[in-house]
């Protein structure tokens, strides 16, 4: 056998000598990606210095991108050539792009190995489907979210509503909302997240019991009755409940600043709202009405992590900082640092992981108690998933800027989507 002194070590060019190195002194590098920094880094802040006491000889590297579309557009073009990072999290919505192109590795095996039932490991039948495609474990989920109502308890009372009454069903949220736009002093009602991706439409159709895909996914069903009459809500939040044209950046910032009556957004968003707003008024939260009461349903948001590292040792470091992130310890310090619900059944159930917590934060009881209706976030299939998003945005902001009515934005919008959908033999 051949030995690598360290004068022939120092000889060689970088690219080839460091991971040699790295392993003659037992340290494995990794590189990993996750998308929104501006939610998630204080959880892998966290978890970065608890996996460093379980794992000294793993260092972690990250690379971040601001959403989850552009986050899968930079995997793809680094599939292309080869630079893939060891683990990425990516959106629920994009992993079964990634698992029909081969590209996330099926987790089975690996899991199969640590335990006969993942659910001795927290990971039950529920949490795993979040992240099954194409035939395979695609990922293991690492946060779930699903909408909810921030309103400002102060705003409320000045309408004459009552704060500890919440509405329960749009018609009265949009009655409550015209109200507060009529306080004038620069103050809107509401701010309906419509931008970013397809979730918060989902949202919509899904509560009015539709579907985005028929069922052998050849065609779109969201411009059925329960897909119209989810623009026409979004309409109707703009033209009688004065919502505004802003940015979810700007959005946001209204409301911290008292301006807004309302925001709807992801519970992941609860621990950045805590702080943004301090003490400036009294914060609430709330559920999202459904329309219909029996098959009415919200959308489950959120990220898994998904393998994609060819290496054996960073492959197998990949793994073991992917089954710390979502293990019950892993998944308390990310619901605490976001806002996120919990994917792992053991930190649910075990009261010294979150059960305080809950107790002691009754701001994010809001999505724990829309669990039972929040279903998976609907993955449209082939490899122009990102673009089908982008037709459905630019459809609704249309509506939002007043450009086209709701019957218009449909029509487009099903259209569009449709050319993007694979061909049916």
């Amino acid at each position: 056998m051949t030995k690598l002194t360290r004068r022939a070590a120092l000889a060689l060019p970088a690219a080839l000598a460091m991971p040699a190195l790295a392993r003659a002194q037992g340290r494995t590098e990794i590189t990993v990606h996750y998308a929104q920094p501006f939610i998630y880094k204080d959880s892998y802040d966290a978890l970065v210095e608890g996996f460093a006491k379980q794992e000294p000889g793993i260092r972690l590297n990250f690379v971040t991108t601001p959403n989850y579309e552009e986050g899968a557009q930079l995997l793809l073009r680094q599939a292309a050539t080869r630079q893939l990072p060891d683990l990425s999290y990516q959106a629920y919505t994009r992993l079964r792009m990634f698992a029909e192109r081969g590209i996330a590795q099926d987790l089975t095996p690996l899991l199969k190995a640590e335990a006969a039932d993942p659910a001795a490991l927290g990971y039950t039948p529920n949490l795993l489907a979040l992240s099954q495609f194409g035939g395979i474990q695609a990922g293991l989920a690492y946060a779930a979210s699903n909408p909810v109502c921030y309103y400002n308890a102060d705003l409320v009372r000045r309408a004459g509503g009552d704060p500890e009454n919440f509405p329960k069903d749009w018609e009265g949220v949009l009655a409550l909302a015209a109200k507060i736009d009529a306080l004038g002093d620069g103050i809107d009602g509401m701010w309906f997240t419509w931008s970013g991706d397809d979730w918060m439409f989902s949202a919509l159709l899904f509560g009015h019991g539709g579907t985005m895909l028929n069922a052998d996914e050849s065609d779109v069903a969201f411009n059925g009755p329960e897909g119209m009459q989810s623009l026409k809500l979004l309409e109707r939040m703009v033209k009688q409940a004065g919502m505004p044209n802003l940015t979810a950046v700007a959005a946001r910032q209204a409301f911290a600043a008292g301006k807004l009556g309302m925001i709807f957004q992801t519970t992941a968003l609860v621990r950045g709202t805590v702080s943004s707003v301090g003490s400036n008024f009294d914060l609430r939260t709330t559920g999202v009405p459904v329309i219909d009461p029996v098959k009415g349903r919200l959308p489950t948001g959120g990220a898994a992590g998904m393998l994609t590292a060819k290496d054996p040792a960073k492959r197998e470091a990949a793994w073991k900082f992917l089954r710390y992130s979502t293990s019950a310890e892993g998944q308390a310090m990310m619901v605490k640092a976001t806002g996120y619900l919990p994917c792992n059944q053991i930190s649910i159930d075990d009261p010294q992981y979150l059960g305080a917590f809950y107790r002691d934060n009754p701001l994010f009881l809001a999505s724990v108690k829309q669990i039972p209706i929040s279903i998976p976030w609907y993955a449209f299939p082939g490899s122009n998933s990102v673009r089908v998003t982008q037709v459905m945005v630019d459809n609704m902001a249309r509506i939002v800027e007043s450009k086209a009515t709701p019957e218009q934005a449909m029509a487009d919008m099903a259209d569009g989507v449709r050319k993007l959908l694979p061909r049916r033999s």
